[in-house]
């Protein structure tokens, strides 16, 4: 595809910044970020038009002669009535203005936690019946759902590990201090992908010859990652303590979390300390994407970030 001209929404958040750079090192691609702030200086090749998810008139145009829309503006916690009124009404109107400007792709990058509450062992797509239980994720359901109408491809994102992650790893850090020592073992898999590589993933989805949607598509490195195996990289390169070394039982688990009140929640405690991973090899294979060595590799990279941001 030459002369692409690619809108995307969330750009300066933390996967969108990912994914602009990569679009911006692309020759051929023009970049029309469509939100609250500016484009970050420095990136050849994208403008910035002010734009706001709650405010649908703010969105009329937006589209326009673009190839492609990247939808990675989300809201990922909140009241109920916050989050409806990015995820589903937000996207909805979006959608509507894609639709309407014909807009040949849309990307919609969305949530393994519309899945709820575990153990998710391997499955594939059509073996798993999402069933939300916060409002963020049943709203980010309903905003797949105007997606889809649109004949978007959308991509639901594992645990995602780099530079800008405020929630993964601090969340880590959290549960560390107060429930020390291996939960259940560190036996839990999880779907992870590193934010580098996320950012290719999606802009290969936007730019390969022939699209895959309109589908969803688990986002995760194919091979899972071990709890355990996570939280000794992590105290390998310095970001958090070596955890203890005693295997404690989920009920011990638990218990020591009700005892040692922090900012993660037992249902968030329960996402990364049990196993929650998603068959993830089909959006690699479709769109030829090597999906790399993985998320603990890519710790390197971003350590320096983490132990800033932890400190």
């Amino acid at each position: 595809m030459n002369s692409t001209r690619i809108v995307v929404t969330g750009g300066t958040g933390f996967i969108g910044t990912h994914v602009v750079g990569e679009l911006a090192a692309r020759d051929g691609v023009t970049v029309r970020l469509a939100g609250r702030r500016p484009a970050p200086d420095g990136l050849p090749g994208v403008e910035w038009i002010p734009a706001e998810l709650t405010d649908t008139g703010s969105l009329h145009g937006i589209c326009e002669d673009a190839d492609v829309l990247i939808h990675l503006a989300s809201k990922v916690s909140g009241t109920e009535e916050s989050c409806r009124a990015v995820n589903a009404t937000g996207t909805g109107a979006l959608m509507a203005e894609a639709v309407r400007a014909g807009t040949p792709r849309v990307v919609q990058l969305s949530t393994t936690a519309v899945y709820g509450r575990g153990p998710h062992t391997g499955q594939d797509i059509t073996a798993l019946t999402p069933a939300p239980v916060s409002a963020a994720s049943a709203t980010r359901l309903a905003g797949e759902a105007h997606a889809l109408r649109a004949g978007a491809v959308v991509l639901r994102a594992g645990l995602v590990l780099g530079a800008g992650d405020r929630w993964v790893v601090p969340a880590l850090a959290d549960l560390l201090k107060r429930v020390p020592g291996r939960w259940d073992g560190g036996a839990a898999s999880l779907s992870v992908v590193d934010a580098p590589d996320l950012a290719r993933l999606i802009t290969a989805v936007a730019l390969t010859p022939r699209p895959p949607g309109p589908s969803v598509f688990h986002a995760a490195h194919p091979r899972p990652v071990r709890i355990g195996d996570l939280v000794t990289a992590l105290a390998e390169h310095g970001i958090v303590p070596a955890p203890a070394d005693e295997d404690l039982s989920w009920e011990r688990c638990l218990k020591e979390h009700a005892a040692h009140p922090g900012a993660v929640s037992e249902r968030q405690f329960h996402l990364l300390a049990q196993d929650h991973w998603y068959r993830s090899d089909a959006i690699w294979e479709r769109t030829g994407v090597d999906p790399g060595p993985g998320p603990l590799a890519g710790l390197a990279a971003s350590a320096d970030w983490y132990r800033t941001l932890l400190a």
